[in-house]
């Protein structure tokens, strides 16, 4: 017995040496390392222990988001509103106590009113049907979903993610977009609504030359979930800057939707080379919907306005079958795309300003019965659909919401193939944390509660539904935090739909 402690004392105390001498010769390779680099100066005049400054301001990021930032201090997203999805997402109790920790003197932010006699819920009504192309296009298409799936590609986005969501749209009955990236196989195998993404590369419908080939596009419409196309023109994360896939994202299945070689930075255009004028918008929709039969919008962040005069001119010259079919409006804060940081910050008006604008646009000229509105960015918890649709939108999307419903942590990391929770990586060790069961569940759950809630607010303020809100229910904190009118911003349009 005593051999066998004086022997383990021994293995002990070699064991220590042995790491003290490791630490030490790796300390001082580091030491080596750092005084004789030239390109960062904190290293070079504190060597070894400069590093410590990059490691804590990478890991500062996430000791905010746990320890030190308030419910309502975080961007993009702060945990108040993370907290709504991830309950909504599990199905469990949303309900808060002992009063909001929201200011209401906050400039921007809705204030919704209540009626002295709500809405009783043997009175409440179910969403109304959303007609998109009817009677423009022979295949219309029809659907109460007011809050739907926004366009996230595969190949930003892992399989089982793409899988869960499209599983989980089925479950709700929401439609789902398929981002820039071409149509894949785990779009279709939920059973869910698809709108196809046309982006400036035209990934999935292009020939070899990079243009729009009619054939493939034939071959996408005949998918019967395909319901309709949507030509990107701009995304709120980057106006004026094309989709960046990673070559480290660029497998071969994804190159092969794609239509582009594996392994190679996926850089798509800026812009749609065939379409640089309103006229050629206009040609472009009419071509994609004679050639699928479907209903054609566009999608872009508005930020000058003056194509849109040009725009409704040119419906009055052409008529209204040449007119969209509708318009995806994104906002500036848009931001599930890798992107500069000046276009990030700086680019685009925000869908608060934005959306009045368009939906001006959209009354005065007399297109509200023709053209849809649909909208995205930011639009995650149910105030904030609420609020789009008393100014006068259609339908919401949401595409970070649905990736929070899919367990995203906001790591950050959405351009990198090292997302923690296997949404935006095609590294099998991580995507296998994603079980698509579970979360495709999450995902149906998300939506069936946003839109439940939606119609909460809709009855308090005294209508029986969703699309029955109006500028009248809503109120916006102006710059002296004093509430005034929501219809005060949206002149000199009607809102009737």
């Amino acid at each position: 017995m005593t051999n066998w402690a004086v022997r383990a004392l021994e293995l002990s105390a070699a064991l220590f040496i042995f790491l003290l001498g490791t630490l030490v010769l790796t300390v001082l390779v580091l030491y080596i390392r750092d005084i004789s680099q030239t390109q960062q100066a904190i290293r070079r005049n504190y060597p070894v222990v400069g590093r410590f400054r990059y490691w804590f301001e990478h890991m500062g990021e996430f000791f905010r988001q746990y320890f030190f930032a308030q419910d309502r201090e975080e961007m993009p997203f702060n945990r108040a509103q993370r907290s709504w999805i991830y309950r909504a997402a599990k199905n469990i109790d949303s309900t808060v106590a002992f009063g909001s920790t929201r200011a209401l003197n906050q400039p921007g932010e809705v204030i919704f009113l209540n009626c002295l006699f709500p809405t009783l819920k043997e009175d409440a009504v179910a969403p109304e049907p959303i007609t998109f192309g009817d009677p423009h296009c022979p295949t219309p298409y029809v659907t109460q979903s007011f809050f739907n799936i926004s366009g996230m590609s595969f190949g930003a986005l892992s399989v089982p993610a793409v899988q869960a969501l499209s599983q989980g749209a089925a479950q709700a009955g929401v439609w789902m977009n398929t981002g820039e990236g071409g149509l894949s196989p785990y779009h279709l195998e939920g059973g869910a609504d698809i709108v196809f993404q046309i982006g400036t590369a035209k990934y999935g419908v292009r020939d070899s030359a990079g243009q729009l080939d009619d054939e493939r596009l034939k071959a996408v419409a005949a998918h019967q979930q395909v319901k309709m196309f949507e030509i990107k023109l701009s995304q709120g994360a980057k106006p004026g800057k094309g989709g960046i896939l990673p070559a480290e994202k660029v497998t071969e299945q994804i190159a092969t939707i794609r239509g582009i070689p594996a392994g190679q930075d996926s850089i798509s255009p800026n812009g749609h080379p065939e379409i640089r004028t309103v006229a050629d918008l206009l040609d472009m929709i009419q071509r994609v919907r004679t050639v699928t039969g479907k209903p054609v919008g566009f999608k872009a962040v508005l930020g000058a306005t003056d194509w849109l005069e040009q725009l409704a001119e040119q419906i009055k010259l052409r008529g209204l079958p040449a007119a969209p079919d509708f318009i995806s409006l994104d906002s500036a804060d848009g931001g599930t795309g890798a992107a500069p940081q000046s276009l990030m910050d700086y680019m685009g008006l925000p869908l608060k300003r934005s959306l009045p604008l368009l939906v001006d646009w959209q009354q005065r000229h007399g297109f509200t019965s023709r053209i849809r509105i649909i909208c995205s960015g930011k639009l995650v918890n149910p105030s904030d659909v609420a609020w789009a649709l008393c100014v006068g939108a259609d339908a919401v999307v949401s595409a970070r919401g649905f990736m929070f419903a899919l367990g995203c942590i906001q790591a950050l990391q959405c351009n990198k193939n090292t997302c923690p929770t296997g949404i935006t990586t095609h590294d099998p060790k991580l995507q296998r944390g994603l079980v698509v069961a579970d979360k495709s569940q999450r995902v149906a759950n998300y939506a069936s509660n946003m839109m439940h809630e939606v119609g909460v607010i809709a009855h308090s303020c005294g209508v029986k539904g969703p699309h029955q809100l109006k500028p009248q229910h809503a109120q916006i904190i102006n710059d002296h935090g004093l509430p005034v009118p929501l219809s005060e911003l949206i002149q000199p349009g009607t809102h009737s739909r």
